[in-house]
Parts: C-alpha cells; sequence; structure tokens
C-alpha cells in the first residue's frame, strides 16, 4: 500500500487501497515491447534494404560464400557496406521463432551489401551487433583479396585476416589529418644515370602507367629514387605503394620521403610501430588522408586510393612470402593490383630474379638499367686470385690472406675501413692433432675442443675445460687450428698491420735511435 492511501490523507480513507502489483501490471502494459539486443526479437526490421549480405570469418573453403541477414530498423544507420559486424552462425531450421531464426554462436564478419530481397527462402536470422560503423572493407579491397584468393585457392575470410588489421576503438575515434594537396613535379635527379629513367619519372608525373624491371646501381641511392618515383605519382594526384623486405628498409625509404616531400604526405606501416599506431595509420590511408604508403609484407594490401604506382624492392627476399594461409608473395599481390587498377609497376634490386626476368621476356615490364660505362664507375673493382697469381706467389696457397688480397687491402686503407669477411665466428672453433690430424674431442662427451684468446682449450658442447690433452690415436701433444675464426683472423691482421707499420717506419728513418727505441719496446725485428 502506498503512502498516499494512509489516514493522514482526509477523505481518502474510503478509498480502496491501490496494491504495488496492480500499478506494476499497469505499467508493463503501458510500455512498448522492447527488442533484446543481438537476437532482436520482435524487432522491427529495416525500412529500406532490410536484408544484409555477410561475409562470415570462417576460413574453410565450403563457407567461402555470402550468408543474408536480416537487418533490424535500430542497427539501420551504422549497417553500411564494409563495416565489420557481429552474427549468430549456425542456427538450424528447427530453432526459429516469430518468423526468424534464432541461436548459433556469435562470430565476426563484413558487412558486404545491403539488399531488398534474399535469394533464401528461409527465415532469416538478424545481425547482432555493429562492431564499428567505420567503413574497412573498400569495394576495391574486397576484390583484391577475392583476386588473390582466387589465384591461391584460399578462401575470402582468410585474405581478409591478412588485408584489414585488427581493430583498435582508440585510433578509430581519433580523426585523421585532412589530405594536402599535391607536391611539386620532381627532377630526375639520380634516375638520370639510367637510360631511360628520366622518362620513366616524366610519365609517372604525367599520370601514365609504366611498367618496369629495375637493376639498381650500386650504392645507397636506392631510397632516394624510389621516393621521386612516389613523388612524381603524387604529383599526378594519385597515390603510391611500396613495399620492402624489412624494417630497415623502410626506415631508409621513410627517410628519404621525408627529405623529399615533409611531414604528413606518407604512412609508415610496420610491424615496429605497434597495433594502435599501425592501425591508425592504416586509417588515415583508408579515409584518403595519405595517398603514399611505404612499409613490410602486410602494407601489399593497403587502401590506397587512386592508386597510381605499385613498387616492390628486392623481391628475392624471403621476407615477401606470407607464411599463412593463403601463402600470398608480395610480388605477385602488386602485379594483381598492377592490372586491376590499371597503374605503374616498378620492381628493383640489386640483380634480377627469374620471375622478374620473366616480366620482361614476356614483354609485360620493360628493363630499367643503366650503361654499361655507368655500371663501370658506380660498381666496385672485383679481383679475385687464380692460377696465374698462385704461380707468381707460391706461398699464397697456405697463406690466410695471398698477396694480391693484402695489397688490396693496403689500397683500400688509404681511403677509408676494410672489411674482411671470415666464414667462423669465434678464436679456434676447430683443433686438430698436429702430427696425424686427428680431430681433438672431449674426453667427458666427444665434443670439439676450442681454443680461446688466453690459450684455454673449452669443449664446444659442455663447455669443460682441457688442459692436459693428449692424442688417443697417436699420443702427441701438439695441436693445430682447423679452422679459424673471426677473432684469431683480427688477431693475425692486428699483428701483421703493425708490425708492417714498423717496417715501414723503420726504412723511412734509417736511424740508430729508432732502431734503439724499437728494442727497448720488446719488438724483435
Amino acid at each position: 500500500m502506498s503512502s498516499e492511501n494512509g489516514p493522514d490523507n482526509g477523505g481518502a480513507e474510503a478509498a480502496p487501497p491501490e496494491q504495488l502489483a496492480l500499478i506494476r501490471e499497469s505499467v508493463r502494459k503501458a510500455k512498448e515491447p522492447r527488442a533484446k539486443p543481438r537476437t532482436w526479437r520482435g524487432a522491427a526490421l529495416a525500412a529500406a534494404r532490410p536484408v544484409a549480405r555477410v561475409l562470415v570469418d570462417k576460413g574453410v573453403l565450403h563457407l567461402d560464400r555470402y550468408f543474408d541477414y536480416a537487418v533490424p530498423a535500430e542497427l539501420d544507420a551504422d549497417a553500411q557496406p564494409g563495416v565489420r559486424v557481429r552474427v549468430r552462425f549456425g542456427a538450424g531450421r528447427h530453432r526459429v521463432r516469430e518468423g526468424r531464426r534464432e541461436g548459433g554462436g556469435l562470430i565476426d564478419g563484413f558487412l558486404i551489401e545491403r539488399r531488398d530481397e534474399s535469394d533464401y527462402s528461409g527465415p532469416l536470422a538478424a545481425l547482432a551487433q555493429v562492431v564499428s560503423p567505420e567503413p574497412v572493407l573498400s569495394e576495391e579491397l574486397l576484390g583484391l583479396a577475392r583476386a588473390v584468393a582466387d589465384r591461391y585457392a584460399g578462401s575470402l575470410a582468410d585474405v581478409l585476416q591478412l588485408a584489414v588489421p585488427p581493430r583498435s576503438a582508440r585510433a578509430e575515434r581519433q580523426p585523421s589529418p585532412p589530405p594536402l594537396p599535391p607536391p611539386p613535379v620532381p627532377d630526375a635527379g639520380p634516375w638520370a644515370r639510367y637510360e631511360h629513367g628520366a622518362p620513366f619519372i616524366a610519365s609517372l608525373a604525367a599520370g601514365g602507367a609504366p611498367r618496369a624491371v629495375w637493376n639498381t646501381l650500386p650504392g645507397p641511392l636506392w631510397s632516394e629514387e624510389l621516393a621521386r618515383a612516389v613523388a612524381a605519382t603524387l604529383a599526378s594526384g594519385r597515390g603510391a605503394l611500396v613495399v620492402v623486405p624489412d624494417g630497415r628498409a623502410a626506415a631508409r625509404v621513410d627517410a628519404a620521403l621525408t627529405s623529399l616531400l615533409g611531414e604528413g604526405r606518407h604512412a609508415l606501416l610496420t610491424a615496429d610501430a605497434g597495433p594502435e599506431q599501425r592501425y591508425r595509420q592504416w586509417l588515415s590511408v583508408s579515409r584518403g588522408s595519405v595517398r603514399a604508403v611505404v612499409g613490410t609484407r602486410a602494407a601489399m594490401f593497403a587502401p590506397v586510393r587512386d592508386l597510381g604506382l605499385v613498387a616492390l624492392w628486392d623481391d628475392g627476399d624471403d621476407s615477401h612470402s606470407e607464411q599463412h594461409a593463403p601463402q600470398p608473395h608480395a610480388r605477385e599481390v602488386l602485379l594483381l593490383r598492377a592490372a586491376l587498377d590499371k597503374c605503374g609497376f616498378l620492381l628493383g634490386g640489386w640483380s634480377c630474379t627469374v620471375e622478374a626476368a620473366q616480366l620482361v621476356e614476356s614483354g609485360w615490364a620493360r628493363p630499367l638499367v643503366a650503361a654499361r660505362e655507368q655500371v663501370r664507375r658506380a660498381a666496385p673493382l672485383v679481383r679475385t686470385v687464380g692460377d696465374a697469381d698462385l704461380a707468381r706467389d707460391e706461398a699464397a696457397r697456405a697463406a690466410r690472406l695471398p698477396s694480391l688480397a693484402w695489397q688490396a687491402a693496403r689500397e683500400g686503407l688509404r681511403h677509408g675501413p676494410v672489411l674482411v669477411q671470415v666464414p667462423r665466428r669465434g678464436y679456434v672453433p676447430r683443433m686438430a692433432c698436429a702430427q696425424c690430424r686427428a680431430p681433438a674431442r672431449c674426453r667427458h662427451c666427444a665434443g670439439p675442443l676450442q681454443g680461446h684468446d688466453a690459450g684455454l682449450l673449452r669443449c664446444g658442447w659442455c663447455g669443460r675445460e682441457e688442459s692436459a690433452w693428449h692424442c688417443p690415436e697417436c699420443g702427441s701433444f701438439r695441436l693445430r687450428a682447423q679452422v679459424v675464426g673471426a677473432r684469431r683472423t683480427a688477431e693475425e691482421l692486428g699483428r701483421a698491420w703493425s708490425l708492417s707499420a714498423l717496417l715501414a717506419l723503420l726504412m723511412a728513418s734509417r736511424g740508430r735511435a729508432t732502431s734503439m727505441s724499437f728494442r727497448r719496446r720488446g719488438v724483435t725485428l
């Protein structure tokens, strides 16, 4: 009984008391029935195009098709083509209530299109949820993903897992900056070193779609040349995409583009940026704020608008091959994009792979190379030790470095540092008996004995030191090095160069005082 029906209300004692249960029942009758979220039982459908065609996130091939769902009126505004949705999948015909199918587990998917009618004659389940109103799957990206799935015999859902990055709600709430106007047309710069380099840049700036296989000249200018190709494409009002094998190469191209065009004109898509930052950069490309993209393997699906150029650096690198199903290669994906979007194509590297040579041989692409004289001026001089050199220097057969290598190193030190590369690390990783050449093994685990800087012997497997080794075959106590490592090579080179410097100084001075000073320092010449 309510307080208004108490004895203090004069004249109300004779009124019949109202019960709370009757009040609640009257409220229930007055309210309209509300649909339950994610099942939308009893909810009204959208007035226009009430059928949504959805691609469910199921990687199995027999489910690689679209499924129709009903669009509730409350989701009509957000349920647009390209958005992420959640649907109930797996409900049978026996789970139908009020003319709609219910049940099944919630799975993710993409809304492909809205339709007036469905090809399915049975009852439709309703969309459970619109995850985000951000349209992340455009028609161009959907067509590319379908082409890649057909080429590699995979499912469309698997390709979209590679093409569309995971969602970050914080990144979606932040607006992207407005797009910048096209930059001015750059000059050819280092592209003038190639026979058709300047016409290639001019064609990109004029809106053309040239296709070339580019054999790069030795040197650090390849990143600047890629940046100028991207700048020429942006000057024509179109977009550009550059795919490189690793983050180090992406950082070099990123620095070259920043130096040439400034900040805010390109996006860097690499795994080093983190999920949120990478998704924010991806959204700026999808929304049209940025027209140029530089990234690693996953950037081959970047949704660049009005694509004018796709470029791939070093297609022979194994990093361009995707390890997950359906395992597309970045070169093949960019070839599909060049064919679908009718844009320019640039395949560059230090050498020409078999696939690149096939593109030139078939006439699909033209070679972009430098003249022979330019290659000889840019390439380093390579000299090898042949039989004639060994005949003039018999000691070179047993020496660590032949005389020709010493002369090349001595000439190189006049201009800068010299690199000596050896195949093994460590000091002496393999040792053997000096008399019978039997390999030196550990007495405990039979592992190989290794020499160290302090003259110690230690097993390479168990790490135990060996102080009293003798050969079990011949009984000798002497050892010799089978394989010399990087530290021993550096020590020998240091001794040799210091001795050479002392000899040169002694021969130049030819004085007694200089030789006496060497003797006092303990150097024997």
